[in-house]
């Protein structure tokens, strides 16, 4: 498995320990140290939760972007617009 060297650099960049995100999850942090090392894929809802925490998009937590600018939403008048 690979190891999700993007979630370790963020939490560090915001020094933070790995109980604490963790926490964020509702999980151990040993679980969270093996999504970490690679030892174990994190569930895609995971993945989100974390993408919200760091307010960074999806695609740079899974390392297919370098941009950590999140996605901006369309506003309440772009949906009705659209639908």
């Amino acid at each position: 498995m690979k190891k999700y060297q993007r979630l370790q650099d963020l939490r560090e960049d915001r020094d933070l320990k790995q109980e604490d995100v963790a926490k964020v999850l509702g999980i151990t942090r040993q679980q969270y140290q093996l999504y970490e090392s690679g030892k174990r894929e994190i569930r895609f809802f995971q993945i989100i939760e974390l993408a919200k925490f760091y307010n960074v998009p999806i695609d740079y937590i899974a390392e297919l972007t370098n941009e950590s600018v999140p996605y901006s939403r369309p506003s309440a008048s772009k949906k009705k617009q659209i639908g």
